[in-house]
């Protein structure tokens, strides 16, 4: 599973802008030096904070992506045991680019303290829909 957030910080910049790499999302280059084809990209648009106080329940959902079926279950039920987080399935692996171009956004809705533990909450989709 990755949940890494490439951010402009990690070279120097501003923890609120995303590194954008050209060739591909962190979880797709992890998939191509990885042998084991089950990288799943989640839980990288839920505050780190919010995941340290797993007492209270998190108003978000978690963005998912990846091929690898059985992982994609797996990683699932993993975070559905955290009060309050649904997960949402958005596709194939190149769909991380999108996921992760969230992250710095709501670090930066919670740095300016409009938000606390800022997350995203999909509407519309069936709530009994289950990867599984």
């Amino acid at each position: 599973m990755d949940a890494s957030g490439p951010l402009e910080s990690a070279i120097g910049g501003s923890v609120t802008r995303c590194l954008c790499l050209h060739e591909a999302a962190v979880a797709e280059r992890a998939q191509k030096v990885s042998p084991d084809p089950s990288v799943i990209r989640a839980l990288c648009n839920i505050s780190s904070g919010a995941l340290m106080n797993c007492k209270e329940p998190i108003d978000c959902d978690s963005l998912i992506s990846g091929d690898h079926q059985e992982s994609k279950i797996t990683v699932a039920k993993l975070i559905e045991q955290i009060l309050g987080v649904k997960v949402v399935h958005c596709g194939p692996p190149e769909r991380a680019q999108i996921i992760e171009k969230i992250t710095p956004l709501l670090i930066g809705l919670n740095i300016k303290k409009t938000c606390k533990g800022a997350g995203i909450r999909i509407t519309g989709v069936d709530s009994e829909y289950k990867l599984y």
